[in-house]
């Protein structure tokens, strides 16, 4: 997922250091560039599935996925993201 800066601004507050909201465009970006405040150093991954979880009542969409993820985590070489373009 593109952490483009551009969407940065819809997790800006007047009153807090973030607000965990942004807008209807980009939503999962600002999401994901919210995480990224928080996790520094660590490899992480955004898995925006909220819009398919209740398609017809809970699905448990990505939920396989999540699961591989951690169960191959300890046998992975993670790689350094590749820096936003500016």
């Amino acid at each position: 997922m593109p952490l483009a800066a551009e969407y940065g601004d819809q997790i800006k507050s007047s009153i807090a250091d973030l607000k965990n909201v942004g807008g209807r465009g980009g939503s999962s970006i600002s999401a994901a560039l919210f995480l990224k405040e928080f996790v520094k150093e660590a490899p992480w991954a955004h898995l925006d599935i909220a819009g398919t979880v209740w398609a017809n009542g809970p699905t448990g969409y990505g939920v396989r996925t999540l699961y591989r993820l951690a169960e191959e985590a300890p046998n992975t070489e993670f790689k350094e993201p590749k820096k936003d373009k500016k």
